[in-house]
């Protein structure tokens, strides 16, 4: 297999000597992509195909034991080092095995906000041979108990400062029998032990590679759930393989071991866990971890920790972009972003504001099997359609019926290619290099993510669920989730275009766009918005604005008006309950508005407004 890719590089490196040329931009950045992920991916296969296996966990302990005085945490006021970490997990992997006996192969559920002690948990589980399966710690009762079920987890990790949410569960996991702990110096609830005083207590020696004598490149590693905003939450399965790729995707885009990585996200998803800590873990770097985001607070600790490398996800950046306007915003020592979901004005805005840092813009799927990084800088894009890549990663955007919800075919039942500048489904070719591990407990869900029988009788593919579209130049653009996407008046409607639109009225703070159904009609634009302090909303200019900048079946039939837009622990948008409670005034409680065409502006929503819409007599 290795002598094939070498190869490929080969012949690819001729193909580049006879094709350079004006007319060929970016060759030279297509090629150093495709050396970097290439490379990359070789180093991963080599590391994991060894005798024991060199899984992150070693690559961990290897700078542990080179540098085991240099920071890998900074929290708060504390500083902890590599060999504090590997110490830490080595006295919580002995308790682990010997007070909760665990086995290699089992699954613990950790159910943390972001400490330190989230990290030296993974280590330790990571030694005994145990996956780790990362509960948001913001779901609560059925949503909670469903997370554990799902990894088939039969102890749960939590702390005191989480108490109302695990009491509230308690009797329910007893029943199913399990058994919970703190990682806490005192546990205030009966029943559930703390264990602190007795990791600290623990011996610090190595623990025996034994644990780890069946770990494998596929080998389960995480339990990571999907942070959808409608619907109970899906564990994706990450292997060892995905989690060694996944935690060298910030080497990819620049991540060096003198660097000092701020994260804010939380960690029990991968881009906080994997891409921010893991990739830490990869290159020796430091980690600066803060609780929650605060867009106040963001840039005073960047000055405070030193920080080079910010993590993101886009609304973190508009939020730092909408935060009063300060004298020092420049004054930091940052020179990498990496992140995803940014919009282009917002990426405009944020460098000018904020200086001239660069920015790795990525796109993937926390279940998906390949991604995209934006390795060029193109404001707005994902990353591109690289003709290299292409050769070891089938992805292709596919026609779609937004209305019908599925794939459009041919004649013969096969799927068709999009055209550029054409929005299509981004679907992934599931092979022995991009696999497609699904779901945990849920083989259901599992399938529906696999298109089959794509462009061929037998293919199968991964179903991102993205529409995306790519340029002339082919560069790929994220237009939205297949479930954000609607149809009114025969016309795809895209809310995070719409979105993008609204986000420009100077009076509105934060808006989240989604389609509403209207009796005998389809599917309409409704906006909830938040708007900025101290304004007010003015109707007749929204009217004018929608009008001259969103084409009439985009421009959003109603206003819904709240204090706080319901937003995931990372920060996607929540549309579910928004689309159940409709545009309802005997419902809602919040100001709604509907767009008047008489009136040229978007007057108060009221009953006799409602029940006309209700019964056609006000045609929309």
């Amino acid at each position: 297999m290795l002598a094939v890719l070498v190869a490929a590089a080969a012949g690819l490196l001729l193909l580049l000597l006879l094709l350079q040329g004006s007319w060929f931009p970016f060759l030279w950045a297509d090629l150093g992509a495709f050396v970097n992920i290439l490379s990359t991916a070789l180093r991963c296969r080599w590391r994991l195909s060894r005798r024991p296996p060199v899984t992150l966990l070693q690559v961990f302990q290897s700078h542990a034991r080179r540098r085991p005085h240099h920071p890998l945490l900074l929290f708060q006021d504390e500083v902890h080092t590599f060999g504090d970490v590997e110490r830490r997990s080595n006295r919580a992997a002995r308790v682990f095995a010997l007070r909760l006996g665990l086995q290699p192969g089992q699954t613990v559920a950790v159910f943390l906000p972001n400490l330190p002690a989230y990290v030296w948990t993974w280590l330790a589980l990571a030694k005994l041979g145990c996956a780790m399966a990362c509960l948001n710690c913001n779901v609560r009762g059925r949503a909670l108990l469903h997370a554990r079920s799902a990894a088939r987890a039969d102890i749960l990790l939590s702390c005191s400062e989480l108490r109302a949410a695990v009491e509230e569960v308690l009797p329910d996991l007893k029943k199913e029998g399990v058994r919970v702990f703190y990682l806490s110096s005192a546990s205030p609830t009966p029943g559930v032990e703390a264990l602190l005083p007795s990791i600290e207590a623990a011996s610090d020696e190595p623990i025996p590679d034994q644990h780890r004598a069946n770990t494998a490149h596929n080998s389960k590693a995480l339990y990571i759930y999907t942070s959808g905003t409608t619907g109970l939450p899906k564990a994706a399965v990450i292997t060892e393989m995905k989690v060694m790729m996944v935690a060298n995707l910030a080497r990819m885009c620049g991540l060096r071991e003198n660097d000092v990585v701020y994260t804010t996200l939380p960690l029990y998803h991968s881009a906080g866990l994997l891409i921010g800590v893991g990739g830490c873990l990869e290159v020796g770097a430091t980690c600066a971890l803060r609780a929650k985001f605060s867009a106040s607070q963001f840039w005073d600790d960047c000055r405070r920790y030193n920080v080079t490398v910010i993590q993101y996800v886009g609304e973190l950046m508009r939020y730092l972009c909408n935060s009063p306007k300060r004298a020092n915003d420049r004054e930091h020592g940052v020179r990498l972003a990496i992140g995803n979901g940014m919009r282009a004005a917002v990426w405009k805005e944020f460098l000018q504001r904020f200086g001239p840092v660069s920015i790795s813009e990525f796109y993937g799927a926390t279940e998906g099997n390949a991604g995209f990084i934006n390795y060029t800088g193109k404001i707005g894009a994902v990353g591109r359609a690289n003709v290299f890549l292409k050769v070891f990663t089938g992805f292709e955007l596919i026609r779609y019926n937004v209305e019908q919800d599925e794939a459009v075919r041919n004649q013969d039942g096969f799927c068709i290619r999009v055209q550029p500048g054409e929005t299509g489904l981004l679907v992934i070719k599931i092979t022995s290099n991009t696999p497609f591990h699904g779901y945990a407990g849920d083989s259901q869900k599992t399938e529906k993510k696999i298109l089959r029988d794509v462009f061929v009788k037998g293919d199968a593919f991964f179903n991102s669920g993205d529409l995306l579209v790519m340029d002339h130049e082919r560069f790929l653009y994220f237009q939205d989730r297949v479930g954000d996407t609607f149809r009114w008046k025969g016309e795809n409607v895209a809310t995070t275009e719409v979105e993008a639109t609204l986000a420009m009225v100077d009076f509105i703070q934060e808006v989240n766009v989604y389609g509403v159904a209207v009796p005998g009609e389809g599917s309409a634009a409704m906006a909830a918005v938040r708007l900025k302090p101290g304004q007010s909303f003015d109707g007749q200019s929204l009217y004018a604005f929608t009008r001259d900048t969103l084409p009439i079946y985009a421009a959003p039939r109603f206003v819904r008006i709240q204090d706080v837009l319901e937003i995931t622990g990372t920060f996607k948008q929540c549309k579910g309950n928004l689309v159940k409670e409709g545009f309802d005034p005997n419902a809602i409680t919040d100001p709604l508005f509907f767009r008047d065409e008489v009136k040229k502006s978007y007057v108060p929503m009221n009953p006799n407004i409602y029940a006309n819409i209700l019964d056609g007599s006000l045609n929309l």
